[in-house]
Order: C-alpha cells, then sequence, then structure tokens
C-alpha cells in the first residue's frame, strides 16, 4: 500500500506555500491511489501553539484536503525519538556540543565557510567533534548543550556508497562534505526535525515522502539516519516553490498570504486549488512557481 505524508509546523497560519505542496500531496495520493497521512510537526514547544494547530485544521478542510486516518502530532511520540537518540549514542555517531550559535557563526566566518540555503542542514566546523562522551556531568547539568551528528563517522559505519532514491527511481549518494554535522537532539527542545520525521516516515510506513525542493538538502541526512537505525528508506519527490514577484521564496518569513486571510478576502477554495493545481503535473514540476494576487482572485504569473 503506498503512502504519503503532509507534515506541517504550527508555528504560524498556513499560507499559500503550505497549500501548494498539501495539494501536491493529495493529488499525487490520488493518482497513485494511496493513503495520504496528515502529520503535525509540533515538538517545538517554544514555537508551536494549540491555537495553530486549530486553526490549521479549519484551513485544510476549507480548501479540501481529506486525510485517511487521525493526524498525528509529533509532541505525543517524543518517547520514541529519545530511544533513537539513545542508539545512536550508543552507536558512538554522536558528540556534546557546548558551542552558541553565535559561537559557531563566528567561526565559520573565520573559515571562509558559506552559510548552506535557509532551511537545509546547518552548516558546523566541528569545534566539539573531538569531545568526549559521555560529557562531563557538572557542565551537562548546568549548561546548555546539543547533540551533534558525526557525519564522517556516521558513514564510515553504514558506508560510503549510501544513497537515496526519487520517485522515479533515480539514486543520488550522500555526501559528507554536503552537511555539517547536523543537531539531533538538544536540552531546551529535545529532539530535532531531522531524527523526528525519520523515525515517523518509518512508524508511519511511508512509501513516498513529498515536500518543497528546499528541504531537499536535508534528504541525505534521512538517508543516513534510517541506515544507522536501520529504517526502511522511503522515495522522495521535492517539488518545485511558490515565488513573489521578487523571486523569494513565499514562507511565513516573508508575509506570504495566509489560508485564513484568503478567506477572510472571500476567496473561493475551488478556484484556489484550480490556481495552485495548474502546475502540479506529474514530472512536470517547475523549480520556481511564480504568484501573483490580484483583488480577491489568486492567479499564477507565468
Amino acid at each position: 500500500m503506498l503512502r504519503t505524508r503532509f507534515a506541517p509546523s504550527p508555528t504560524g497560519h498556513l499560507h499559500v506555500g503550505n497549500a501548494y505542496s498539501a495539494l501536491v500531496c493529495q493529488q499525487w495520493a490520488e493518482q497513485h491511489h494511496a493513503s495520504l497521512l496528515l502529520r503535525i510537526e509540533d515538538i517545538d514547544h517554544t514555537r508551536c501553539r494549540q491555537g495553530f494547530i486549530d486553526d490549521m485544521l479549519e484551513d485544510l478542510r476549507w480548501l479540501g484536503l481529506h486525510w485517511q486516518a487521525e493526524p498525528t502530532l509529533q509532541s505525543q511520540r517524543l518517547p520514541a525519538y529519545h530511544r533513537a537518540l539513545d542508539s545512536l549514542k550508543d552507536m558512538g555517531v554522536l558528540y556534546p556540543c557546548f558551542c552558541t550559535r553565535k559561537q559557531i557563526q563566528a567561526e565559520i566566518a573565520r573559515m571562509g565557510v558559506a552559510p548552506h540555503q535557509e532551511d537545509s542542514a546547518d552548516p558546523y566546523p566541528g569545534t566539539c567533534r573531538q569531545r568526549a562522551y559521555p560529557p562531563d556531568e557538572h557542565r551537562a547539568r548546568n549548561d546548555a548543550f546539543a547533540w551533534r551528528l558525526n557525519i564522517a563517522k556516521a558513514l564510515d559505519l553504514v558506508g560510503r556508497d549510501i544513497s537515496w532514491r526519487d520517485g522515479k527511481g533515480h539514486h543520488f549518494p550522500v555526501r559528507s562534505h554536503a552537511h555539517g554535522d547536523v543537531v539531533l537532539g538538544r536540552k531546551d527542545i529535545g529532539i530535532s526535525y531531522h531524527l523526528a520525521v525519520s523515525v515517523d516516515d518509518a512508524e508511519q510506513n511511508i512509501t513516498h515522502v513529498i515536500r518543497g525542493a528546499d528541504l531537499e538538502a536535508s534528504t541525505g541526512i534521512h538517508r543516513l539516519l534510517q541506515a544507522l537505525l536501520k529504517l526502511p528508506s522511503p522515495a522522495y519527490i521535492h517539488h518545485g516553490l511558490l515565488v513573489d514577484e521578487r523571486g523569494q521564496r513565499m514562507a511565513k518569513r516573508h508575509q506570504a498570504p495566509t489560508l485564513r486571510s484568503l478567506r477572510q478576502q472571500g476567496v473561493d477554495p475551488a478556484a484556489l486549488r484550480e490556481s495552485l493545481l495548474q502546475h502540479a503535473h506529474a514530472g512536470r514540476l517547475p523549480d520556481k512557481i511564480p504568484w501573483q494576487l490580484r483583488g480577491n482572485t489568486p492567479l499564477f504569473n507565468c
């Protein structure tokens, strides 16, 4: 049975970029007679809100999205993520990192390493890579720290010929130089996106992950975690992104129109779906999809 999922994070109201991704997932599921699941990625308790979850479900139903099971909340699955984190510690592929974000950025600047694209795996110069495990008990109890994945050591363990595959069966190698040593756990939030989604996709028997091209940079990390934890690996389909008239990605940080605001303007959800899905033909998704809102009618300006 084929399965995919739409997995938004409730850190704000859904915008048109989220809507496009949701509809692409649903269209793929309908075309392939697959199940579509809804997963709420709410592990970041510092930014996620119950009110956003309630509004998200209402907006998705208004848009016409339907899913085949009760939504899964990551906040209710923390024990599974911590078991996976403990397994990785036992393998010796994690190390404690006490660097602050400011320290990391300063060291990267000194090294002349350009930051990765936003939303991709974060770059890290390896400052704490040689720290002992377990960390100093006194410091671990009093200072904030993160658990980082030693990418090179993990690849040595699973084999450097590891790859992930796309929806057409093409394979893409996981490269150690393409990623920094990503954070998998933090003292303040607990579990990172990378580890949680890898565990959840396996637990929910997801066969195809359909998500935006901005997350393609993270796919190698997820494939590596699957190999380490002996989890099945789904196929990955990365669709194009909506951009504004300046070519900037439609995202919450860029004030993209929200579904809630479009509803308040009286936009017809059927017209919105049609406008968005006219670009979602299998195998012919452009890398960037210009979007323009004229009056109360959403239009693509292609």
